[in-house]
């Protein structure tokens, strides 16, 4: 059953949402620039395309729709909504955002409020004779004294951010959230993608097993026709033989079809977050392919990815941190206050009387710490240079998904057609063949040749369009998919 619970997604649009609100307020750390590419690249695509360079952005949103199946748009958009990698993706995402803010809090004064009460005794019998107390009856002096003390405050901590240190964590707390939604993005692409293709590949197995079911249902009649001219003395045994032997492998394909169904619906139902009972229903016959998607231009492909963008943040996450780092070098400036009252009676514990207040500074220079503070400078400097190898790693991915996929699209449009035009002569060749051998022209042999040829050419055909729609499925993720984020406005 497909689930119509959009509350992944209002929790995921609310997430980037807070994102935008989170970029504008950063602090007085400075603002990064963007990495360099880690190649020269070239001013457009290498591998031929059939599209012109264009904005892919814009006919990338809801890309499932090009392919005209109703039916697919309606299993990518409950895989988007209801798969639990989402739901972790969100989770992960919204962790992030809290520690952002709890990050952000360094930068505000912490303000807290305290009522106190306590009782006290003194005791002074060990203190020897010391006189009478006035007011005691012969001199006699008491065992001790109880107290009381009522007290209330208004306390105020403000560390100071001269030096930019708590506005470079904050910082960096902010761009790993961003990089978290960007996550969330990538990750929402990814199983739409993953949805398109388990799609296709079920309906690729639907189309497989009918074509095993049509060949096994020909040989069927072959073998028939076959046992009656053996049993008439037309044909040899051995003919019969041999096409019995090959409506068994028929059937043995016809179940191994339906084996591999079975496992691909499966596998699809768990996508969606359905029980694997093997029921979801889909056509059994492959959409054409459809005209490919402008593929944009290589610069504008590295903003466009949400990983790319994502192992941006992080490279910046860690720039950040790694000024944060040389801040602490600096003196520390810190504020404390309080301003309450105070009283052994608590009746007159807000009379104006007992008003009390402080106020103190502190300036903390960092001296001597074993060198603590250096290891943590270049332990920054490690973690801020790995993050630029990461970004240079996921560009380079990127940019070889979309290469690759541009330049296999037109050679498996050849394939197919290749393979159609083998199957098409193939399966001609069927009827021929057997109409010679009843003429006894040509030996039982060629019959099963050209049926054999006409089965495999015809699965090929198959699986090679089940490729081309996959890969357009890939080009279109590789190009940056859908859920296009405001991801550019998140970071200015």
């Amino acid at each position: 059953m497909i689930k119509a619970d959009n509350t992944t997604r209002e929790r995921a649009g609310a997430l980037l949402r807070a994102g935008l609100l989170c970029a504008t307020l950063a602090g007085c750390a400075a603002v990064p620039t963007r990495p360099e590419p880690p190649v020269p690249l070239p001013e457009r695509f290498v591998a031929p395309a059939e599209a012109p360079a264009g904005d892919a952005v814009a006919v990338a949103d809801r890309w499932w729709t090009s392919f005209g199946d109703e039916r697919l748009e309606l299993l990518v958009e409950a895989a988007v909504s209801d798969n639990p990698a989402i739901g972790q993706a969100v989770a992960q995402t919204e962790i992030a955002a809290a520690q952002a803010r709890i990050a952000r809090a360094d930068l505000f004064p912490q303000v807290s409020a305290a009522l106190a009460a306590s009782r006290q005794r003194q005791n002074l019998a060990g203190l020897g004779p010391i006189g009478a107390l006035p007011g005691t009856p012969g001199g006699d002096l008491p065992s001790g004294f109880t107290f009381n003390n009522f007290s209330t405050a208004l306390e105020v901590q403000w560390e100071l951010d001269i030096w930019g240190l708590l506005s470079s964590q904050t910082a960096a707390a902010r761009a790993d959230f961003l990089a978290s939604a960007e996550n969330l993005r990538a990750t929402r692409q990814a199983i739409a993608a993953q949805a398109g293709r388990l799609y296709f590949q079920v309906v690729e197995s639907r189309a497989q097993l009918a074509v095993a079911q049509t060949t096994e249902a020909a040989l069927t009649e072959i073998e028939r026709q076959i046992a009656n001219r053996a049993r008439a003395g037309i044909a040899p045994p051995s003919d019969q033989l041999l096409a019995s032997a090959n409506l068994g492998a028929a059937q043995a394909g016809v179940e191994q079809r339906r084996e591999a169904l079975e496992q691909a619906t499966r596998q699809f139902e768990i996508l969606l977050r359905d029980y694997p009972a093997g029921t979801i229903a889909t056509p059994d016959t492959l959409p054409a392919v459809p005209p490919p998607p402008p593929a944009g231009l290589p610069a504008d492909l590295l903003v466009r990815r949400p990983d790319v963008a994502a192992a941006e943040l992080s490279l910046h996450a860690a720039g950040y941190r790694l000024e944060a780092s040389r801040r602490s070098f600096l003196p520390g400036i810190g504020l404390t206050g309080s301003i309450g009252t105070a009283s052994q009676d608590i009746g007159r514990l807000f009379d104006p009387g007992s008003l009390v207040w402080t106020i103190a500074g502190r300036l903390l220079q960092p001296i001597f710490q074993g060198g603590r503070l250096r290891a943590q400078v270049r332990s920054a400097e490690g973690q801020r240079d790995e993050a630029l190898e990461v970004y240079a790693e996921v560009a380079l991915q990127a940019l070889s998904e979309v290469e690759t996929a541009l330049a296999i699209e037109q050679v498996l449009a050849r394939r197919e057609a290749a393979s159609d035009t083998a199957a098409r002569a193939a399966e001609g060749a069927v009827e021929i063949a057997f109409n010679r051998y009843r003429e006894g022209l040509d030996p039982f042999l060629n019959v099963l040749e050209a049926q054999q040829r006409a089965l495999d050419s015809r699965s090929a055909q198959i699986a090679t369009r089940r490729a081309r729609l996959e890969n357009r499925i890939n080009l279109h993720l590789a190009l940056g998919g859908d859920f296009v984020a405001p991801a550019e406005a998140t970071r200015n």
